[in-house]
């Protein structure tokens, strides 16, 4: 039995700011823009707006892409392109700079951080930063056996709360999510399925680097028994990760749960993130409103999660290459339209017809009378006489 009580964090997360939000939508109306013509960038926007609480929205100068790693043992079974326990391999690459998510973010100026969760390779093989939240070597494999003890789903939900919190504290103001697994996109399947209600045909996809046909059944089938595993333990929400999830997976659903209670955005990216945020609406309803949905991936699963969670993709370029490079590629419309919203011109207030109700400066004075005798040059003081108060002077004589 966990000590953790996730229920706590239904009381934690609050909605983005309502009110903030309907200030931004007035403030849209009165820009140079018509509403509506800038699309979604005008609802991107205003969330971020209300999301900040702040109106003018602030820029988003400090993002961060934080990559959660981790082998899974239903690897074994072939349901993945790569080899299983060769997740190392891949973190090493973003490390390198090699990965398509290195290069874009170092195109758009964003840090990444890898968090390894249970990559099956010596720690020894990896910096420090990156393996010191490490529960175990590899998961387990999900069809016949527990992903992981409950213990140790603990250990790394917490971990991803701990991360979430030093993103907060750090002043990172948006984070970009994703993962770097071999087989990830498996128990991720099976936590969707789980979580709607649905077959495992219905939520099986191909994965990040697309597997052939006898693959995909051996993939879900792999799915299906997992699910058989999975119904039982749908109550709680930390078991349901222990029993067919990842040390990975667990991490993710802390971070973003801690990260709506800190209110720190988040743009997720696949499938896998999309399956950690649908156990984080299960645990706490209104954490999705800190979320965007980066692309779609064309993974069913990922669809079948964000339709739950009534997210719309910002993208559908058919990324699949997983790191988060999908998410990444959104992040510049999101910075787009925080400047936008912060930097487009106001339309002028309308003029009082009854014009200025209190004393007029000098500028403001003169400005009328100039109007008003534009080719006379010597007479600035002519009109100053003229407005001088002579008709209440003379009822005071007689008296």
């Amino acid at each position: 039995m966990s000590s953790l009580n996730l229920d706590d964090f239904t009381d934690l997360i609050e909605r983005p700011d309502g009110g903030v939000r309907r200030d931004a939508e007035a403030r849209r109306e009165r820009q140079i823009v018509p509403p509506g013509a800038l699309g979604r960038l005008d609802d991107l926007g205003e969330w971020l707006a209300a999301a900040q609480s702040s109106v003018p929205v602030r820029p988003v100068e400090r993002a961060r892409v934080v990559l959660f790693a981790g082998d899974h043992g239903i690897a074994e079974l072939g349901v993945s392109a790569r080899e299983a326990g060769t997740a190392g391999q891949l973190v090493r690459s973003v490390l390198e700079g090699g990965s398509p998510a290195a290069v874009l973010a170092r195109r758009l100026g964003v840090p990444v951080r890898i968090v390894d969760m249970a990559l099956d390779c010596d720690p020894g093989s990896l910096p420090e930063e990156v393996v010191r939240h490490r529960v175990r070597r590899g998961s387990g494999r999900i069809d016949i056996e527990d992903a992981l003890t409950l213990a140790e789903a603990e250990a790394a939900f917490l971990a991803g709360v701990a991360i979430a919190d030093e993103e907060a504290d750090s002043g990172t103001d948006l984070v970009v999510l994703g993962d770097i697994s071999v087989g990830g996109t498996t128990p991720a399947s099976v936590l969707i399925a789980a979580l709607c209600g649905t077959d495992a045909s219905v939520v099986t996809g191909r994965g990040g680097l697309a597997v052939d046909d006898l693959a995909w059944m051996r993939k879900c089938a792999a799915i299906r028994d997992a699910l058989r595993r999975a119904r039982p333990v749908l109550g709680d929400q930390l078991q349901l990760l222990a029993t067919v999830g990842g040390a990975d997976l667990a991490a993710m659903t802390g971070f973003l749960l801690q990260s709506a209670v800190r209110k720190l955005p988040v743009i997720l990216d696949g499938v896998v993130a999309a399956a950690c945020a649908l156990v984080g609406q299960r645990v706490a309803f209104r954490a999705p409103d800190w979320w965007l949905a980066g692309q779609n991936s064309g993974e069913p699963g990922q669809a079948k999660a964000l339709d739950r969670m009534a997210l719309e993709p910002l993208l559908d370029h058919g990324v699949t290459v997983g790191e988060g490079a999908g998410a990444l590629l959104a992040l510049p419309l999101v910075q787009a339209a925080a400047a936008l919203a912060a930097e487009l011109p106001l339309t002028p207030e309308p003029e009082d017809p009854a014009g200025p109700t209190g004393p007029a400066g000098p500028d403001e004075a003169a400005g009328p009378a100039e109007s008003a005798k534009p080719t006379e040059s010597a007479e600035p003081a002519a009109p100053a006489e003229a407005a001088a108060p002579v008709a209440p002077a003379e009822p005071a004589e007689p008296a």
